[in-house]
């Protein structure tokens, strides 16, 4: 009796589950796909090895960058320049000790004027130079020119007139020039001249190539000036407004000579070795004041500064 009850217990079963899969079919029952997200992705950028390590060849890093698939910029060593002027002054004036004071009828003034002359020649080349690009170059008109872009040049500074200051100065002079003069007030005044102004040197030299041509005169101007700086409080830094100075300044104009559309632009300075030293410039310093506590007035009469204390430098 038992086997009987088991064979029909597993028909019942097998038919049942034959049902199941035939209704199933029936339907179009169909269970989803699994989903799976990744939670990490692989590391593809180049890690290049540790320098300095002992015991390991040192290796190409960017060949194991191109292997890897990483291209590395190419750097270019290049500077860039100008040829609209030149980067320096070409052998530049030396001008003779105790100029403007010694005479010409004194023993050691004669020297000066008979090394001048000797001196010259290689100057009236460079005039003739000059002269083949500029036809209306002559050495008393041009002192008196150069004088003029002088006083322009330095009336633009003071009123920070950038515009017209590059079309007075050279690219290596306006540097020179404008460098530390960010919220200080300049007022600079030209009152007259004591000897006129005249060339006392002058150069044609090329650069980058054989033919590019720039001349470079140097002007002696002997003149009265004042020039006093304040700094971005109002305080004084350096000279005066009132106090009338004699002023000694040898000035290098240059031109780009093949260029048809240049012009004379101020270049430089020069200072003589024996010029004297400048004024020190007077700096506006803040003194720390009592600390006044609320609803205490300051008493300026009462108060003494602090002294500082003294301070031992060891060279």
């Amino acid at each position: 009796m038992a086997m009987p009850m088991g064979r029909t217990l597993v028909a019942l079963r097998r038919a049942t589950c034959s049902n199941f899969k035939n209704a199933e079919a029936s339907l179009d029952l169909r269970h989803p796909a699994p989903l799976f997200l990744q939670v990490r992705t692989k590391k593809r950028y180049f890690i290049p090895p540790a320098v300095g390590l002992k015991g390991k060849l040192s290796e190409n890093t960017e060949a194991k960058a191109r292997a890897a698939g990483i291209v590395f910029r190419q750097q270019y060593l290049e500077r860039p320049i100008n040829i609209a002027c030149s980067a320096g002054i070409f052998d530049p004036y030396i001008p003779p000790e105790g100029d403007a004071r010694l005479s010409a009828l004194s023993k050691e003034g004669l020297k000066q004027r008979t090394e001048q002359i000797r001196q010259s020649a290689a100057s009236q080349l460079a005039i003739r130079k000059i002269k083949e690009h500029d036809s209306e170059f002559t050495t008393k008109g041009f002192a008196e020119q150069a004088q003029e872009i002088f006083i322009e040049a330095h009336n633009a500074l003071a009123q920070f007139n950038k515009e017209k200051l590059h079309s007075l100065v050279t690219e290596r002079c306006y540097p020179e020039m404008t460098r530390g003069n960010r919220y200080k007030t300049i007022r600079w005044r030209f009152v007259e001249s004591l000897e006129p102004p005249k060339v006392v040197h002058a150069r044609c030299p090329d650069m980058v190539s054989k033919g590019n041509l720039y001349g470079q005169v140097t002007v002696r101007m002997h003149s009265k000036q004042t020039l006093a700086i304040y700094d971005r409080f109002g305080r004084l830094m350096l000279g005066s407004e009132e106090h009338l100075k004699d002023v000694l300044e040898y000035l290098v104009i240059e031109r780009h000579l093949v260029n048809p559309y240049s012009r004379w632009r101020l270049h430089g300075k020069i200072v003589p070795s024996w010029a004297p030293a400048k004024d020190p410039i007077i700096k506006t310093v803040m003194i720390p004041g009592p600390e006044l506590k609320p609803g205490e007035e300051f008493d300026a009469l009462s108060y003494q500064v602090p002294k500082p204390e003294a301070v031992q430098w060891n060279k």
